[in-house]
């Protein structure tokens, strides 16, 4: 059986108001940092996105922090750094 939902207008803006505002700022900052780095920088440090997540529903959600979480941010830091870190090319 469906349990019927219900929105409230202002849940429903305040809601949208959040998105709009959390997504203008990333993308504020990060069109402000983007030209100061190059396109693989710029390219292998977007991986990072899922670190970040990960760190904010633990931060404000309360999300537990298990073995699969820092074993994977771990792995995709440690790549990250490779990348950054690999001397150019000949």
């Amino acid at each position: 059986m469906h349990e019927q939902m219900a929105f409230e207008l202002n849940g429903v803006l305040l809601a949208v108001a959040s998105g709009v505002m959390a997504s203008g700022l990333g993308y504020a900052i990060w069109y402000a940092a983007l030209p100061h780095i190059t396109a693989t920088r710029a390219a292998t440090v977007q991986l990072s996105v899922p670190v970040l997540a990960t760190l904010g529903g633990v931060a404000l959600l309360g999300e537990p922090v298990t073995r699969r979480i820092v074993f994977c941010s771990v792995a995709i830091l440690s790549g990250i750094a490779i990348v950054i870190r690999k001397p150019k090319s000949l």
